[in-house]
């Protein structure tokens, strides 16, 4: 088998061709880092709906606790699609703990675990503030004519706003 090698003049980066999608470098970078504050809101939010299913106690036992695995796995699966469209757009994905920290609004799970109707006003803040981060992204991806990033975000939001909805159902009277 044959290698072939790169001249030393040039590096494995610059031999990949350049991303010519139609968006400018500046509006993609701009949109990858509001989909970047997006990516980390939601594994934010993850984690926390997660934690909360694991340590949710009282009456409503059952029913927070399935509600809370079927929010967790919708989060869980959301956050391939976030970090793909940054990689799509040519800029790496935040993957770490402290990237995260930085990067998101939503605050992060308490150390101990609230009562069961605190966690849910706490995941419904956590919803709304994803919401809003999704729709703070809309007028730089229409200004940029990024039809996918502004159909992921019209995805979020209707997950987002309907699990904040529901969420808040549990607290009328």
């Amino acid at each position: 088998m044959t290698q072939t090698s790169v001249p030393s003049s040039v590096s494995p980066a610059s031999s990949a061709p350049a991303i010519n999608i139609g968006i400018n470098e500046k509006d993609r970078a701009a949109i990858a880092q509001g989909l970047s504050r997006l990516l980390a809101d939601t594994y934010t939010l993850y984690l926390t709906t997660h934690n909360f299913h694991w340590n949710v106690t009282g009456p409503m036992f059952n029913a927070l606790h399935t509600m809370f695995m079927t929010q967790y796995t919708e989060l869980w699966n959301a956050v391939d699609p976030v970090a793909e469209r940054i990689r799509a757009l040519g800029h790496p994905a935040p993957g770490s703990y402290a990237q995260f920290s930085q990067l998101a609004s939503v605050p992060d799970v308490p150390a101990t675990p609230p009562k069961a109707l605190e966690m849910v006003r706490i995941l419904v803040q956590g919803h709304e503030a994803v919401a809003r981060t999704a729709r703070g992204l809309f007028p730089l991806a229409d200004k940029a004519n990024d039809q996918p990033t502004a159909d992921l975000l019209t995805q979020r939001l209707t997950v987002h706003e309907q699990a904040a909805w529901m969420l808040r159902s549990l607290l009328e009277d």
